[in-house]
């Protein structure tokens, strides 16, 4: 009898039966507000009927249509929609399954593009779990310890983590782009460096807004020693965050976006988007893959774009964030850090919050935050854990999320913080 691996823990006791918008409804016949969002893929809510209407007439069409070997019609129309939303100048496209092969791609690319070995990441940034994207991976060893030697050529420079280093915004950035020019100065010579890789919000490494003076900086830098940017949009790309991509919350523009996740509210795709100028330079045959660019996935991407242009869910992320962020910050306001432990920060950046638990030395405080996440599934509010140390809980509603679903997500983490924390 087999079974699945033992390594898989699960967040939640919960067995789905079916879904619908912002709702799980369990085995158990309980009903869940779903602040997780399979980590933030169902970006129409599970099953919109316009994704799912899309996807069952396309499975009666094609299924598989292997791209480099015939067209079809859903790729092309999803490279029409994806063109009107991209960054200017950003015309060209290659589909990939899964956020970490387009992360591979994207720096593959980079190299070759540059003829360097080297790509700078952040402390903290979460790119994947292939051995290429783990290589790049620096929010948890838990992505990367155990099968060594990694890829080469990596090098991590500071990220502006204000609320770690205990400092304001400016102060964070400065010294973080500092430090970024001591290591083009010290350890990867400009002239070595063939990409810098940044995520607008660290997803994993703890839902960190990245400073748009930091994204500016590093736009600064690139532009000077001939450097490709590329921004991970995987998690924070398609309104997540109240902009249709997290780093318009800049000026800065990425030489090359990555994007996957809430693209296709479920199913499996992913792309890079660069100018066909960066994009074809590219070795031959350096892109392709079996799966990629599915012809299911494509029809349900390009049902989810139009879902979001027609509805507006851009902003709706944008006000719901809002009212999310004050919520949970007027509920932090009554869980202090004392007796040891508490509420350090809340951030967030449209549907992307951030709670971090910290103990009275500033110490993170692993245990409280599990003890919360696990506590909000018996309010039937299903939320996660992130951060390098595991001591932020993480709300990612849907961007079809209501105000009232909003007020009662924040109601129900009031209430497991009652029960972890006490009145």
């Amino acid at each position: 009898m087999a079974a699945l691996s033992p390594l898989l823990k699960q967040a939640t006791p919960v067995v789905v039966d079916h879904a619908q918008g912002s709702w799980i409804h369990g085995t158990d016949g309980r009903d869940y507000l779903d602040f997780t969002t399979g980590i933030g893929v169902t970006s129409t809510g599970h099953c919109h009927p316009d994704v799912v209407a899309a996807a069952r007439e396309q499975v009666g069409k094609i299924i598989h249509a292997q791209y480099t070997t015939v067209m079809h019609q859903p790729l092309l129309e999803l490279t029409e929609k994806l063109g009107e939303v991209l960054p200017a100048g950003l015309d060209s496209v290659f589909y990939a399954n899964s956020g970490s092969e387009a992360v591979e791609a994207s720096i593959r690319l980079a190299r070759m593009a540059t003829g360097r070995p080297n790509i700078v990441v952040f402390q903290g940034g979460f790119h994947g779990r292939t051995a290429a994207a783990s290589s790049l991976t620096t929010a948890g060893t838990k992505f990367s310890a155990g099968w060594s030697p990694l890829m080469p050529g990596v090098h991590m420079a500071p990220f502006p983590y204000a609320y770690r280093y205990g400092w304001d915004t400016d102060t964070a950035v400065e010294f973080a782009l500092r430090e970024l020019d001591y290591l083009l100065a010290t350890r990867t010579a400009p002239a070595d460096t063939a990409g810098m890789l940044i995520e607008p919000a660290l997803g994993d490494g703890g839902y960190l807004p990245t400073p748009p003076a930091f994204l500016e900086g590093l736009r600064e830098r690139a532009d000077t020693h001939g450097i490709v940017l590329i921004i991970d949009e995987v998690q924070t790309g398609v309104g997540r965050t109240g902009k249709f991509w997290g780093h318009q919350y800049s000026t800065a523009a990425p030489d090359i976006l990555i994007t996957a996740k809430g693209i296709a509210s479920g199913f499996p795709i992913s792309a890079i988007a660069a100018p066909e100028s960066l994009m074809s330079k590219g070795w031959p045959g350096s892109q392709g893959g079996t799966y990629g660019g599915n012809a299911v996935s494509a029809a349900a991407g390009v049902a989810t774009l139009r879902v979001i242009e027609r509805d507006g869910l851009v902003e709706n992320a944008r006000v719901r964030g809002e009212e999310l962020l004050a919520g949970v910050r007027k509920l932090a306001e009554d869980y202090p850090i004392k007796a040891g432990r508490g509420i350090g920060d809340v951030r967030g950046l449209g549907l992307m919050l951030g709670v971090e638990f910290s103990n009275d030395d500033g110490s993170p405080d692993a245990e409280t935050a599990l003890a919360v996440q696990q506590a909000t599934t018996g309010h039937g509010l299903l939320s996660l854990t992130c951060g390098p140390q595991g001591n932020v809980v993480r709300l990612i509603p849907a961007l079809v999320v209501s105000s009232d679903e909003i007020a009662t997500g924040v109601e129900r983490f009031g209430a497991a913080l009652a029960d972890v924390l006490g009145k």
